[in-house]
């Protein structure tokens, strides 16, 4: 048994996939890593994120006159996260996780090497890069989101909120965005134990935010065109689609209101760029259609993401 898992482990090492999303992982990482040590580390916002609550609980542990490091507290959660997202969502994603959940410490210490964000504070007494702790708030959870979305667009995660978010999305079935949302808000409101009502609303706000943000990067990078043609010389465009964009499409029969004419309708769901190679042919070809396209966030069913094209003559 082991033997055939170690087989099956180099069959993955092997594959253009696995060191693709190894790539994206590692790079959308170190964006996450870029904004916590520039934005978050110096202004010590509490954005709805698990650095935040082991910040709280360290202070309460404080309180109650027990000395635990944070780091520890980090780890304890992280761990316990780790093991729900294996279980709960998956051991792709959990698998994933545990490795971008390893590197986050080193590549904030990475960016310290690099340039440290001391150097960035050239008045005296400033407390955060931008100087504000809305402009620190904005710069961070732009960078997080774009990290955050691209992570989850090959099923993987920064972890610790991540994880939280990744269940409630699951078994909630609610947005991605609105879950981290919902998580997040939770563990800003536990900040009101250490921190000011105005620290904790900025905290919300920022969380409310970047569930915004993923959303929108999210939807950018599953956009797709459903595309709605009636004309005459549907047969020519339909042997387009399917031989050179290797695609399927579906024949509705229509009647024209105007002219009453029987006619059909072609409709496809392509890429962005699939779309424009089809504009373009009508166009070249100088086929008379009438086209309708909107953008569509998310597709289920026999529709490949990813394939290789086998193109025939149209």
């Amino acid at each position: 048994m082991k033997a055939q898992n170690i087989v099956q482990t180099l069959s993955v090492v092997k594959t253009a996939k696995f060191w693709k999303e190894l790539f994206i992982m590692t790079f959308g990482m170190f964006i996450a890593a870029a904004a916590i040590y520039y934005f978050l580390v110096p202004s010590r916002l509490i954005v709805g994120s698990i650095s935040g609550l082991s910040i709280v609980l360290t202070n309460i542990f404080t309180k109650m006159g027990l000395e635990v490091k944070l780091s520890v507290v980090i780890f304890v959660i992280n761990f316990f996260l780790l093991v729900l997202a294996y279980f709960l969502i998956g051991k792709e994603f959990g698998t994933k996780t545990v490795y971008t959940a390893l590197i986050l410490g080193p590549m904030t210490d990475i960016w310290a090497a690099i340039y440290p964000y001391t150097k960035l504070l050239t008045e005296p007494g400033q407390t955060s890069v931008m100087n504000d702790p809305w402009f620190d708030l904005c710069c961070f959870v732009l960078l997080l989101s774009a990290s955050q979305a691209v992570l989850f667009n090959i099923n993987a995660s920064t972890g610790g909120l991540d994880i939280l978010a990744k269940i409630v999305n699951k078994y909630l079935h609610l947005d991605i965005g609105v879950s981290i949302s919902v998580a997040g808000a939770a563990i800003c409101l536990t900040a009101l134990a250490i921190n000011p009502v105005r620290m904790v609303i900025i905290g919300l706000i920022g969380t409310w935010i970047n569930g915004l943000v993923v959303d929108y990067f999210s939807a950018s990078f599953s956009k797709r065109k459903r595309v709605c043609i009636v004309t005459n010389d549907y047969d020519k465009i339909r042997r387009f689609i399917v031989n050179r964009l290797v695609r399927g499409c579906t024949l509705y029969p229509c009647k024209g209101g105007y002219s009453e004419e029987d006619r059909f309708e072609i409709q496809a769901i392509l890429l962005q760029d699939e779309f424009s190679e089809l504009m373009q042919y009508i166009k070249d070809e100088k086929i008379n259609a009438f086209i309708t396209a909107g953008n569509v966030s998310e597709v289920y069913g026999t529709w490949f993401k990813h394939y290789h094209k086998k193109r025939l003559p149209e």
